[in-house]
């Protein structure tokens, strides 16, 4: 199963593509799309090149992408948005399925709590794959991804790089404290 997890952002847009084989997790691919100063249209137009390409490329089975985050204001929410529509897009122009999470709940599936700081999924990034984020985005794109293979597909067997499991049901959590068994 291989994941391209998003983390959009007009300015920067992060990309992490992560391969789930025999239990074990493979970093693929990761960066971020830096389209400059250019016009809103051209860097969206840009991004939306990129994530295609990324698609095809790597061979992408599902596509996750962070829900949209309520910044510091109006207009940097209303840029975040059209980002993950133009993510959204480019991951139906390749029929592929597309998975939406909350940032909290990325945080909880990768650095273990929703609270976590920028430096700590940099650092979970170091540990799982080894591999220094450039950008804080970049970190954030892989935690996507592992956050949807961990929530969407648990229990999926290996498969082709094409083969689609089923959806899987997810289940809540059950968290025990304590010592009562």
């Amino acid at each position: 199963m291989v994941v391209l997890g998003i983390d959009p952002g007009s300015r920067r847009c992060g990309y992490g593509v992560v391969e789930r084989s025999e239990g074990r997790l493979q970093h693929l691919a990761s960066g971020v799309v830096e389209p400059g100063r250019r016009p809103l249209a051209e860097r969206l137009g840009l991004i939306f090149e990129r994530l295609s390409e990324l698609c095809v490329r790597e061979r992408v089975d599902a596509v996750a992408v962070e829900a949209v985050f309520c910044g510091r204001s109006p207009r940097s929410a209303l840029a975040l948005g059209q980002a993950r529509g133009v993510a959204l897009a480019a991951a139906a122009q390749a029929g592929l399925p597309v998975f939406e999470y909350a940032p909290a709940e990325v945080k909880r599936a990768f650095a273990g709590h929703g609270c976590a700081e920028k430096a700590q999924m940099v650092r979970m990034m170091r540990t799982l794959f080894g591999r220094e984020a450039r950008f804080p985005d970049e970190a954030d794109a892989l935690a996507v991804a592992v956050c949807c293979l961990a929530r969407r597909f648990p229990g999926a067997p290996a498969s082709p790089r094409r083969g689609r499991p089923a959806p899987v049901v997810l289940r809540p959590s059950v968290r025990r404290y304590g010592s009562a068994r």
